[in-house]
C-alpha cells in the first residue's frame, strides 16, 4: 500500500511545480546580479523594491525546498527514471 495515493501525489507533483517557477522569479526579480541588474537598478528608488529585495535569502530557501521536495515526491510518484 503505498504512502501516499498517486492521484494526490500527481496533483502535489504539479503543485510544486507550479511553486518552482513562481519561486524562481521570485529569485530573480530580487536579485541584482541575474536577468535583471538594469530593471532592479531603476526599481531600487521605491521603498516597496527595497523591502522585497531584503528576503532574497529567503526566497531561495523556499526554491531549494521546493525544487527538492517536487523531485523527492515526483521520483516516489512516478518511478525513479534511471
Amino acid at each position: 500500500m503505498p504512502l501516499i495515493d498517486p492521484a494526490l501525489g500527481a496533483k502535489l507533483v504539479f503543485l510544486l511545480g507550479i511553486t518552482n517557477i513562481i519561486s524562481l522569479l521570485l529569485v530573480a526579480l530580487s536579485c541584482r546580479c541575474v536577468g535583471g541588474a538594469r530593471l532592479s537598478k531603476a526599481l531600487w528608488k521605491f521603498s516597496w523594491y527595497k523591502r522585497f529585495y531584503n528576503l532574497h535569502c529567503w526566497y531561495w530557501r523556499f526554491f531549494i525546498a521546493s525544487v527538492l521536495l517536487h523531485a523527492v515526491l515526483a521520483v516516489y510518484v512516478f518511478g525513479n527514471p534511471l
